[in-house]
């Protein structure tokens, strides 16, 4: 397995070719290389991303079938369920890179805006649970002259929410904390942009 630094460039070299119009994916994702994973994978990065139809991890990564081990959620919300699915793949498969990666005008962070604005008597407590999530990196923002501009608003929101999951997975999970204490994992934070394609990493210096 490759190095959690080595993992990163490959996402980053792959982001680039993605906006560039270069990907290379259908080569990755052949009926020779369908076969050769029937009998196990090992990914070489797990994304925490948002469920939105705009941000397929896959395709803005340019990577095959087996590269990425991936979990999608409205808001890239971190959730017990969300923590054990990392939890398998960096134990089993010694997947040394996490990236939490949100996005730019997430409908979750709109949602939570909105319920934060005008609360919502009938809404789903499904739903319910995703907001409640995302709230506490939201609440903030809304006490400053920030809610005076609603896309300055939702852009800071967003990279709140992302800094958020980031540390919760960092300090919420015994097994992840030992991973990377013993310096075989890393978890990351990144943005997408809708409108350029480009993926920007908050990574340690």
């Amino acid at each position: 397995m490759i190095s959690a630094l080595e993992a990163l460039q490959k996402l980053r070299e792959g982001n680039a070719r993605f906006v560039a119009g270069q990907a290379q994916t259908p080569a990755l994702s052949c009926a020779d290389r369908r076969q050769s994973l029937t009998s196990g994978q090992t990914p070489f990065a797990i994304i925490l991303g948002c469920s939105d139809s705009r941000v397929p991890a896959e395709i803005v990564f340019d990577q095959g079938l087996g590269d990425l081990f991936v979990i999608r959620v409205a808001g890239n919300i971190v959730a017990p369920s969300q923590v054990g699915s990392i939890e398998f793949a960096a134990e089993r498969f010694g997947t040394p890179l996490v990236v939490v990666l949100g996005h730019s005008q997430c409908g979750a962070i709109c949602a939570t805006i909105e319920e934060l604005e005008r609360p919502a008597e009938n809404r789903s407590p499904n739903l319910r649970a995703i907001v409640d999530r995302v709230r506490p990196s939201v609440e903030p923002l809304m006490d400053t002259e920030l809610r005076n501009d609603r896309d300055r608003l939702i852009d800071r929101a967003v990279h709140a929410n992302i800094r958020a999951a980031v540390n919760q997975l960092q300090h919420g999970s015994a097994i992840l904390e030992r991973l990377i204490a013993e310096e075989r994992l890393m978890v990351v934070g990144a943005h997408y942009s809708l409108e350029t394609g480009e993926v920007s990493f908050d990574t340690p210096d």
